[in-house]
């Protein structure tokens, strides 16, 4: 895309952006570009879609440099880098969360995962639970839980240090609006499924969420921004079904959870009845598959 010029109204800007990226294979061009475009302007959606409604110039927005940058960004999208990426960061529930390359960018469907947490908690009483997020990624389940529940003591585990770097961004992201997140929350690099992780807490831990890389081997993502951005690592479940990972976590949290404590995690959606089988062979006392927006298998909720 060439750079646009101060002269050119919004609206104009915005249509050539989402034609190149309607042409590279976006399933929504539109939003992206007006993302883009506020990103680079430091402004918001809103003030762009009103801009655009009014005939305004960019002029109202963006200066040359700021132009220059959307282009530029424009460019990257087209090339199928992550949206999450381009801008540096990505929306989870109340949390506005640091992204970039190295880490798993959070799901919609992963909210889920809190969604039953909270219920659970809530339902119980508890005033100071012990959660434990396990795979934590970007920190997203965790401070999730970590912020919404009061009194939350939450440990995180995640092995891949890079990632472990953005969960520690987050961490001091989200601690500047809620700063008994210092106390409150902590982060450990290390593997989720070896017994001496967060050993001193086993028996003890009232709800445990998952999010561990759980696609298999063969089912390589169509999409671009998955299948060549996101960290392989944080991706594939380790076996040609997937489940070699998420096999190894259930036996971790059967060990950390209280007898009655709570456990989520996701899945992909052809693991639903070896995750409720595996789950009840090993110590849970029952199981069951949550199902995502739109109506598939997407996670196992299991009662130690």
């Amino acid at each position: 895309m060439t750079t646009a010029h101060t002269t050119d109204t919004v609206e104009a800007v915005l249509a050539s952006a989402a034609a190149i990226l309607a042409d590279a294979g976006i399933d929504t061009p539109r939003h992206d570009a007006k993302l883009l475009l506020a990103e680079a302007s430091g402004t918001t959606a809103s003030d762009v879609d009103k801009a655009a409604l009014l005939g305004d110039g960019t002029s109202r927005l963006a200066d040359d440099d700021a132009l220059a940058r959307f282009a530029h960004d424009v460019r990257r999208r087209a090339a199928r880098e992550p949206l999450q990426y381009i801008v540096g960061h990505a929306p989870f529930r109340y949390l506005d969360l640091a992204v970039g390359p190295g880490v798993f960018i959070p799901r919609p469907e992963t909210e889920l995962l809190v969604d039953e947490a909270i219920r659970w908690i809530t339902q119980q009483g508890l005033a100071s639970p012990r959660v434990v997020d396990l795979c934590a990624g970007s920190g997203a389940v965790g401070l999730a839980l970590a912020t919404e529940v009061p009194g939350a003591q939450v440990w995180a585990v995640e092995l891949q240090p890079e990632a472990a770097r953005w969960a520690e961004r987050n961490v001091a992201r989200v601690a500047a609006a809620h700063p008994d997140l210092t106390m409150n929350y902590r982060l450990e690099i290390g593997d989720a499924t070896c017994p001496i992780t967060l050993a001193q807490l086993d028996g003890t831990v009232d709800v445990v969420a998952s999010n561990p890389p759980y696609v298999p081997q063969r089912a390589v993502p169509e999409q671009p921004e998955v299948r060549d951005w996101d960290p392989d690592s944080a991706l594939y479940g380790g076996s040609a079904d997937g489940m070699m990972v998420p096999e190894r976590i259930i036996l971790r949290v059967r060990s950390l959870l209280h007898p009655g404590g709570l456990f989520v995690m996701e899945h992909d959606i052809t693991q639903a009845d070896r995750t409720v089988a595996f789950a009840q062979a090993n110590g849970f006392a029952s199981a069951r598959t949550g199902m995502d927006l739109t109506g598939r298998p997407r996670y196992l909720v299991a009662m130690r």
